[in-house]
């Protein structure tokens, strides 16, 4: 029987984000790139008495990146509204809830085969394009999001 399993691109996602107070969800797939989708844990080290050659491990805190969205500028305010809403008035502090949904490369992310669902998002960084007359590329804006933690699920 053939192995029908194809392999994950990198090209083909998905990302929505829903923010309390705004239209939703919030970006629905708009991204070109996206990265920082990590946790870390940094192991407790302990020395047992008399044991010179050996080292015990003990599970520590675990700690995750920040989410690096990029995305050509449009006439779509959303990420702006975001930020302006989490850092002043009476949404300060804001947090959304996102999915990442990963697709094969037969289907796409239309049909996707993985979800990363973060919790506790936190818009800490916007960055507008860089503006030069010379260059005539495409206008990218950036966003960089802390989460509190994030969950990966097959779909």
């Amino acid at each position: 029987m053939p192995n029908e399993e194809y392999p994950f691109t990198t090209f083909n996602f998905r990302i929505q984000l829903n923010v309390p107070g705004l239209d939703n969800p919030l970006c629905d797939a708009e991204f070109a790139e996206c990265d920082g989708l990590e946790m870390t844990m940094e192991p407790k080290t302990v020395r047992e008495g008399g044991n010179n050659t050996q080292q015990i491990h003990l599970v520590g805190p675990v700690t995750y990146g920040n989410l690096t969205l990029k995305r050509g500028m449009t006439s779509s305010l959303d990420l702006w509204q975001w930020f302006a809403m989490s850092t002043s008035g009476e949404g300060r502090g804001t947090t959304a809830s996102g999915v990442i949904l990963m697709g094969d490369s037969a289907k796409g992310a239309q049909s996707a085969k993985v979800r990363f669902k973060l919790f506790d998002c936190l818009p800490i960084k916007i960055k507008a394009p860089a503006l030069n007359a010379k260059e005539g590329v495409l206008a990218i804006e950036e966003m960089e999001i802390a989460y509190g933690s994030f969950e990966i699920e097959l779909v």
